[in-house]
């Protein structure tokens, strides 16, 4: 997923490093969830599988191994269901949750 503009002084200077190696190196191009492999179609949504590392504690700063997952699209937006709900509410009454 694309780091927000407003986001991105939250991580870390070498965060395309990081993510490459964790998608690629450790998970060896496949979903660490449910196992989709990157650029096929995803088993269950058949749409083209795009990795994303997903920080576990939704905390961009803390880039500890054990904090981050390579995921697949299905998985990340499952993985973060509970912040986009939330999110929503507070987007449609008109006041903000920092979730993030």
């Amino acid at each position: 997923m694309p780091i927000s503009k407003e986001k991105q002084s939250r991580y870390p200077n070498n965060w395309k490093e990081i993510s490459k190696r964790i998608r690629f190196d450790r998970a060896q191009n496949a979903c660490e969830f449910c196992g989709a492999k990157n650029y096929e179609p995803h088993p269950i949504t058949k749409s083209k599988v795009i990795l994303t590392v997903a920080h576990l504690d939704h905390t961009p700063e803390n880039c500890d191994d054990e904090n981050l997952k390579a995921l697949c699209q299905r998985c990340h937006l499952r993985y973060d269901l509970h912040r986009h709900i939330a999110n929503r509410y507070a987007n449609k009454h008109k006041f903000h949750l920092k979730l993030f």
